[in-house]
Parts: C-alpha cells; structure tokens; sequence
C-alpha cells in the first residue's frame, strides 16, 4: 500500500512539474531582485528550480540535526519493548519478582498499559495484593478499559464482586470487551445475581467469550443458582418459565427448582417439576432429593415412587426414597425392607443414615448408633460393621 501511494505521489508531481515547465517554456517571466544596491535578474524557471533545491537543502539539513535524536528514540523503543519481552517471559516462567522490576520499565504508551497489567499479575502471584493495586492505578486513563479489566480480576480474585463490578460498570471502560463481559457475569454470580449474569449469556456467546463447554457449565450453574435466589414465587416462577425446556429437565436446575417452590410453600409444583424431569430422564440423584424434599404429600410421592421401582426395581436412590417417605408416615417396617434393599444395592453413607433414623424411630437407640457409625465408616471409605 506505501509503494501505490508513493508511486501515485511522484506521478502527480511529474505531472506538475511537466505542467509548470511548459508553461514557462512558452513565457519564462522575468524576475529582478535588487538588494542594497545590487541588481539581480533572471526568470521564473531558475527561480523555481532555487526554490526546490533550497527546500531540499533545508530538509536535509533537518534530518541531520534530527538524526540523533531520531536515533535515541529508536534505541529508548527497542530497549522498552526488550524489557516488555523479557517481563512476559519471566511473568511465564514463574520469576514473578524479575518480571515485576522489568515490566514497568516499558516505555512505549500501549506497551506500558499491557506491561503494568502483567505486573500486577505478577505480584498478585507472589501474594502482594497492594502492590498489584498500585499497578493497576499507574495505568494512563486513555487506557480505561484494561485498568477496569485489572481490577475487576483483582476484586474477584479478593473475593469482591461488588468492587469488580464498580469497575467494569465504569462510563470510561463502556462498552466492554468479551474478556469484560466474562468477568462482569461472573462477579454478578459470586454477589448473589445469577439472574443477571444468566442473562448475559447470549452475549457472552455471541461475542466467543468462553469456550461453549465452560457456557454449558455456568448455563446449569447460573440458572440453578438463580432458582435458589428466587425472592418469592412470582419471581421463581417466571425464572422457571424463561428457561429453554430442555434446561427444565436438568437434575441441578429441577432439584434447586423444587427445593426453593418447597421452600416457598409450592408443593405442586415442586412435586410436579421433580416428577416430570424423571418420567424424561432417569437420574439417581435427582430420585433421591424427590424423598427428601422438605413438603408433605407424602402419600402421593410414595405412589409416584412405587410406580417407577417397577422401572428401575434396582435403584438404591429410589430405594432410599421410599425408605424415607414410608418412615415419615410412622411406616418402620415397610421403611426397614426398603432400607435392607438399598443398602444391598450399594445405598452406603445416606442409607445407613437413614436406617439409624429409623432405628431411632423405633426407639432402639443401641441400633441407631450403630447405623450412624456405618453412616461414617461408609463416607470415609472403611469397612462398616454388621448390625445384630
């Protein structure tokens, strides 16, 4: 592209000067200069070639006065980005303390921005937190944006979500850069919004800014979290309804769902969302908070649990969950038959839990312990102890 515009450039200056030489060719002109006495003529086309060669002179005599100063710079630029390049390599290699004493010292404006951000990251790895401050701040405001970027990563790293987001939500750092937007939802996650960071998940997509494995994991964590946020039922189920029908049959985002409609009084549908998730998709887990719900229904719960053991006659967490509900209904014998098929079906820690429940229950305290010691034994990995 230079050679074009330099070529473009010597080309319209021939064309003048052919322009110029023909017009002079036809009427030189006649110029006279008298100075202190002296007279001087001539015409226009040496007056012209003069004024060239003396524009030239002047031009080289400036580039040589500049031609020290020129080259000072040119070596100040080089050592800068040399100490920018070996900055990065020791932030890299783990020499946090080189990197910090180098970085700071590149001289170029850009440069100087990326150089004091690696240098609060180093000391933010060596444990000095003040230091990766004062980094951060000495960056230029022209560069808003990567300090905003600096300090919400700082925050969050301290465990500030409220400061990181007065950063980034900061006029001078508008609008924000993927890398921004990743850290703006994440810091409304960790402060108890995972609404509003669910809802930045489009833009996060659309702008690439994680990779589509790490969105499907915060997809299912952010809506999880945020149906445990839900502040009353309205709210809950609004957040419910907004979700893309398959997220409705997740195991987390069901089970947080039930829990916080359970919470709030919302029996049916806290039944109804665990009930259709497993007629969907088998999930041992999510058969398990089903019988550990804390509503009533216990009767209905036990029916719809009776109906899938014929589905999954070998299902310890189905087991276990109608142990549970058969135990809340002062059922122990049903319970203790449903508990000795768990157990044999591998049920471990929670279902010898369950079972010291139920020995409890009954009032034998000696069987209780015991199971609540096989409770303990099962969930650090040790052998458990048969029960006479």
């Amino acid at each position: 592209m230079n050679l074009f515009r330099n070529l473009l450039l010597w080309i319209l200056l021939a064309i003048v000067g052919a322009l110029a030489w023909h017009l002079l060719a036809q009427d030189p002109g006649y110029v006279l200069v008298r100075y202190r006495g002296w007279d001087y003529t001539t015409n226009l086309l040496w007056v012209g070639v003069a004024a060239v060669v003396a524009l030239f002179a002047l031009w080289l005599l400036w580039a040589l006065i500049a031609l020290p100063l020129r080259a000072w710079r040119q070596r100040r630029d080089q050592q800068s980005r040399a100490r920018l390049g070996t900055g990065l390599e020791a932030l890299y290699h783990g020499h946090y303390a080189r990197a910090e004493k180098l970085l700071p010292q590149a001289g170029d404006d850009s440069d100087a921005a990326i150089a004091l951000l690696a240098s609060s990251r180093a000391a933010l790895a060596r444990g000095d937190h003040a230091a990766a401050r004062r980094h951060l701040d000495a960056i230029d405001v022209r560069h808003a944006l990567t300090r905003a970027i600096g300090h919400a990563e700082l925050s969050l790293a301290e465990e500030r979500p409220t400061d990181a987001l007065v950063a980034l939500d900061a006029p001078a750092a508008q609008p924000l850069p993927p890398r921004g937007l990743a850290l703006r939802a994440e810091a409304l996650a960790v402060s108890g919004q995972a609404a509003e960071a669910y809802a930045l998940l489009g833009a996060l997509r659309q702008q690439q800014a994680l990779p589509d494995t790490v969105l499907a994991e915060r997809e299912l964590r952010w809506s999880a979290a945020a149906m445990r946020q839900a502040a009353d039922a309205n709210a809950l189920a609004d957040r419910w309804e907004s979700l893309p029908k398959p997220l409705r049959a997740e195991p987390t985002i069901v089970s947080a769902y039930a829990e916080r409609a359970a919470a709030l009084g919302w029996d049916e549908a806290a039944t109804s969302s665990v009930e259709h998730a497993l007629g969907t998709r088998w999930d041992e887990r999510l058969a398990a908070r089903y019988g550990s719900l804390p509503l009533a229904r216990f009767a209905e719960r036990q029916a719809a649990a009776e109906r899938w053991l014929q589905q999954h006659p070998g299902s310890p967490a189905l087991l276990l969950t109608l142990a549970r509900l058969a135990r809340l209904q002062d059922q122990p014998q049903p319970a203790m038959d449903y508990l000795q098929r768990a157990l044999a079906q591998g049920a471990g820690g929670e279902g010898w839990e369950e079972l010291g429940h139920n020995y409890a229950q009954l009032g034998d305290d000696a069987r209780a312990r015991a199971a609540y010691g096989n409770a303990l034994r099962a969930m650090r990995g040790e052998p458990v102890h048969v029960i006479e």
